[in-house]
């Protein structure tokens, strides 16, 4: 089992910026791809960023320039600092993270996620 903190979440004004991580921990053998998705209120869960094993990065068009997405392998870390913040970006952020673990007879995968910070952006 792969536990996920995040922390980072907050109230910021318009133009302001926050920084979200997110830590894995538990009986993890590889991290592959690590995430940060979002919900915003009335709306559907979105993944606004990615990043792969190999530092490979995919962002949705609206925070593209604006969050940076970065891991550290040696600590199980992803960041999200978000910079230039719009009240559109108001939502509960979420951590995923998907790899390998171990078992109690051997590999399996995992697809875990964080508890969600919230990002409230005032105008």
């Amino acid at each position: 089992q792969v536990q996920l903190v995040e922390s980072g979440g907050g109230l910021v004004q318009a133009g302001g910026s926050l920084r979200l991580s997110c830590t894995a921990s538990g009986r993890i053998v590889r991290i592959n791809s690590m995430g940060w998705h979002r919900r915003a209120p009335g709306k559907q869960r979105e993944l606004v960023a990615a990043i792969t094993n190999e530092g490979r990065t995919n962002y949705i068009d609206s925070v593209k320039g604006r969050f940076t997405i970065s891991r550290d392998n040696g600590k199980n870390t992803v960041y999200l600092p978000m910079n230039s913040l719009k009240p559109e970006d108001t939502a509960v952020y979420y951590c995923n993270v998907g790899g390998l673990g171990q078992g109690p007879t051997g590999w399996i995968t995992f697809d875990s996620w964080g508890q969600g910070t919230q990002v409230t952006v005032s105008s």
